[in-house]
């Protein structure tokens, strides 16, 4: 097979339909881009749940003189044997096994911290007695999570059992849903691009229909006629993959790194360069795959017409 003039029918035809092809790189471009953005969504709330899973703790909120769970004694504070009973609970053969770490803060420390958040103004309006002392509990396995919240759901001198984890869960929720649009707008720009990849290479091949002809005429084969047209979508499909890649790259780069990262500090673990660096050749891939399945079907069809 002639390589050299099968790619010079590629470029020639590449040339000839110079504003299609713009049209199949823009679209190309563009649907991979979200593509490398959903790829990179899904990475970063992997990242900040296997994070915030390692460090996420369950709070046992003790009684204090304000509470009003069925479990507080009136307005009465947890007593010192309540506060035991507990420890003792988190040290039984039970519950050990699944803990990690326990720190305990009374509720005069828990005042302290509570009045260098707020101001020491509130020192006049806030009590100690108001302040929930508490068992900040780490877990191997934060999965396990709702075993602490049922042992001491109904326990006397306990005010409420909090798992940190579920202040996290809408933001994992809407950064799912904002990937799942990111995926759709995807699809449906993918498709735009399969479809005009195909149209494109029919337009190509009816303004060449005359040297087709001819080559049937010698006894080129289907493949000798078919595969400048598949290279055509191809080198198209590839510099619209490139585009994209640099866009998630510079997109990594610029809007999480230097923008995201110094906004968002409470948030220290964001995907980066290496991360983008992974997803490269799966929009190349991607890109390449499509074009070539399009233009190979298009360009069969055309000469089976």
């Amino acid at each position: 097979m002639r390589y050299g003039l099968i790619l010079s029918e590629a470029l020639t035809g590449l040339r000839r339909n110079a504003s299609m092809v713009i049209s199949v790189v823009l679209v190309t471009f563009v649907s991979l881009t979200f593509v490398g953005a959903a790829i990179l969504m899904q990475a970063q709330i992997g990242t900040m749940r296997a994070y915030w899973q390692d460090r996420a703790q369950v709070a046992i909120y003790m009684c204090s003189s304000v509470s009003t769970s069925a479990n507080c004694a009136g307005s009465a504070p947890a007593t010192g044997d309540q506060i035991k009973a507990v420890q003792a609970e988190l040290d039984s053969s039970t519950l050990k096994p699944l803990i990690s770490q326990v720190n305990f803060e009374t509720a005069d420390q828990a005042y302290q911290d509570t009045l260098k958040l707020v101001g020491k103004d509130y020192a006049g309006v806030l009590t100690a007695d108001q302040v929930n002392a508490v068992f900040k509990v780490n877990l191997k396995d934060q999965t396990q999570s709702p075993v602490i919240v049922e042992a001491f759901a109904g326990v006397k001198g306990v005010d409420e059992v909090k798992d940190q984890l579920e202040y996290l869960d809408p933001l994992f929720n809407a950064l799912t849903v904002a990937t799942y649009v990111a995926v759709g707008i995807a699809v449906l720009m993918l498709i735009a691009a399969v479809l005009l990849i195909a149209t494109t290479i029919r337009l190509s091949a009816y303004a060449r229909r005359r040297e087709i002809g001819i080559m049937r005429l010698v006894g080129a084969s289907n493949r000798f006629i078919q595969t400048p047209f598949v290279l055509e979508g191809v080198f198209a499909a590839v510099i619209g993959s490139v585009l994209a890649s640099a866009a998630v790259m510079l997109g990594v780069q610029f809007g999480v790194h230097d923008y995201l990262s110094k906004r968002v500090p409470f948030i220290t673990t964001w995907v980066g360069l290496s991360d983008a660096a992974l997803v490269v050749p799966v929009l190349i891939g991607i890109g390449v795959i499509l074009a070539a399945l399009s233009a190979g079907f298009a360009i069969r069809r055309w000469l089976r017409a």
